[in-house]
C-alpha cells in the first residue's frame, strides 16, 4: 500500500476531482476502511490462501469465488507489469528500461521463491526507506504551503508547476468518486494479508491486527502526502505533473531531495511489485487446488513452503506483457478487478452470522455498495477492458464445466 501508488495516483486523482481531491481521499478511505474490516473477519473464519476467492467459494457459491479470483489473477498480472515498468522509467534511461523491469521480475520473483520470511524482511526494509523520504515530501509540502521555501531552480520540474492550462477533468460528484476509486487503488493491498492466511502463526490474532496496523498508518500516510501535494501545488498543477512529489519539493526549493524521492519511486515500485507477485500466487495456488487453474500450479516447494511454481508462472506471464504489450492502461483495468474482488469479499461477510462477526453487518453492506458506486465512476475505456476480460474467464469456465459434465453423463452410460 505504501508502495508506486503514494508517488503515481495524485495526477490522475486530481484530474478527475480537481480542488475536490482530499474529499476523493476520504471516500476511498471510507470503502477501504470497510473492505478492511470485511476481509479482517472472513480471514479470522478460513485461515487459508485465496483472500475473497476463498470466502466467495465459502460462502456465496463457485461462480462468484471464481470472478474474485479471476480478477485478482488477471488484474494484479497487469499491474506487476506495470509496477516493473514504472520502477524502470524513474531508475534508468529509456533504452534500459524494458531489460532492468525484465531483471527486477526475476529477481522479486526469486525473492517470493526464497519464503515469505524472506519476502516480509525485504518489504519491511523498502517500506522504511520510502516512509523516510515522504517525511521529506511533507516537511518540503508544508514549507511551500507556509511560503518559507527556498525558490524553485531552473529544473524540468518547473515547467509543470507553471502549468495552468491542465485539462480540469471531471468535476462534481462524479469527479470525486472517479478520484476516489483511483484513489482506492492505491489503498487496496491488505488483501495481500488476507492472502497468506495458511503461512503465519496464530492468523486468528495476526491477520486482523496486521490489516488494522496496516489500514491506520497508511491513511495517516496518504492524508499527510495528499494535503502536501495539493497545498503545495494547487489542484492544476498536480493533475498537469507527471512526478508529483518530486514538484513538490522543487517548489519547496528542496532541489536536493529530487534525486532522493526519484528513487523511492523506484524503490516503492518494486516494494509493490514483491508484494503483487506473492498475492497472485497464493491465490492462483488456490485457485488450482480447486481446479479453476492447471493443476500444476497446486505445487508447494518441500522446504520453503512457497507455491513456487505458481509464483514462477506469475513471473513468466508478466514478463511476457513486458515484451508484447502497451500497459499504459493497465492500472485503470486493474482498479475495476480489484474493486470487484472486494465486493465479493463484502458480500461474502454480510453472510456470515452473528458469532463470526468482528465488525457490524451495516459496514459491509457499505463497503459492498461503496464498490459498485466506484466501479461505475471509473473511466469508461477502463470499464470496457474489464467487462471484456471477466466476460471471456466467465465462458472459458462454462465451457470447461459443460465439457465436464458431458463427460460425465458419457461415462455413466
Amino acid at each position: 500500500m505504501i508502495g508506486a501508488g503514494v508517488f503515481a495516483v495524485w495526477a490522475p486523482a486530481a484530474q478527475a476531482a480537481g480542488g475536490w481531491l482530499l474529499a476523493g481521499l476520504a471516500i476511498a478511505a471510507l470503502v477501504a476502511f470497510a473492505n478492511a474490516g470485511s476481509t479482517a473477519q472472513l480471514a479470522v473464519r478460513y485461515p487459508e490462501s485465496g483472500g475473497a476467492y476463498r470466502y466467495g467459494r465459502e460462502r456465496l457459491g463457485a461462480w462468484p469465488g471464481f470472478l474474485a479470483g479471476w480478477g485478482f489473477v488477471i488484474g494484479k498480472t497487469a499491474s506487476c507489469a506495470a509496477m516493473a515498468l514504472t520502477a524502470a522509467a524513474y531508475l534508468v534511461p529509456p533504452a534500459w528500461q524494458k531489460p532492468v523491469a525484465i531483471a527486477a521480475v526475476v529477481v522479486l520473483v526469486g525473492v517470493n521463491v526464497l519464503g515469505v520470511t524472506r519476502t516480509a524482511r525485504v518489504a519491511s526494509v523498502i517500506v522504511s526507506a520510502v516512509l523516510a523520504v515522504l517525511v521529506v515530501v511533507v516537511a518540503a509540502g508544508f514549507a511551500a504551503i507556509a511560503g518559507v521555501g527556498w525558490g524553485v531552480g531552473a529544473t524540468g520540474s518547473e515547467a509543470a508547476l507553471q502549468a495552468t492550462d491542465a485539462t480540469p477533468g471531471a468535476r462534481g460528484v462524479y469527479g470525486v468518486l472517479q478520484a476516489a476509486a483511483l484513489i482506492f487503488f492505491a489503498f487496496a493491498g491488505y488483501a495481500r494479508i488476507a492472502t497468506l492466511g495458511e503461512e503465519v502463526r496464530e492468523p486468528r490474532r495476526t491477520i486482523p491486527r496486521a490489516i488494522g496496523v496496516a489500514f491506520a498508518v497508511v491513511v495517516v500516510v496518504y492524508a499527510l502526502v495528499g494535503t502536501a501535494a495539493v497545498g503545495a501545488l494547487g489542484s492544476d498543477a498536480l493533475a498537469a505533473s507527471v512526478a508529483p512529489l518530486v514538484d513538490v519539493v522543487a517548489v519547496a526549493g528542496w532541489l536536493w531531495a529530487e534525486p532522493i524521492v526519484r528513487i523511492a519511486a523506484g524503490v516503492a515500485a518494486l516494494g509493490s511489485l514483491l508484494a503483487l507477485v506473492a498475492g497472485v500466487g497464493r491465490t492462483s495456488l488456490a485457485m488450482a487446488r480447486d481446479g479453476e487453474l492447471p493443476r500444476p500450479l497446486t505445487a508447494v516447494h518441500p522446504r520453503f513452503g512457497v507455491p513456487h511454481v505458481a509464483e514462477i508462472a506469475t513471473g513468466v506471464a508478466v514478463i511476457v506483457l513486458l515484451l508484447v504489450a502497451d500497459l499504459r492502461g493497465a492500472i485503470g483495468f486493474s482498479s475495476f478487478g480489484v474493486l470487484l474482488y472486494y465486493l465479493v469479499a463484502n458480500a461474502s461477510a454480510i453472510t456470515q452470522p452473528a458469532d463470526e462477526r468482528l465488525v457490524p453487518r451495516w459496514l459491509s453492506w457499505f463497503g459492498a455498495i461503496g464498490c459498485v458506486v466506484l466501479v461505475v465512476t471509473l473511466p469508461l475505456a477502463s470499464i470496457a477492458a474489464g467487462v471484456a476480460v471477466f466476460a471471456v474467464g466467465a465462458a472459458v469456465r462454462g465451457i470447461r464445466l459443460a465439457v465436464a459434465r458431458r463427460s460425465g453423463h458419457r461415462g455413466a452410460e
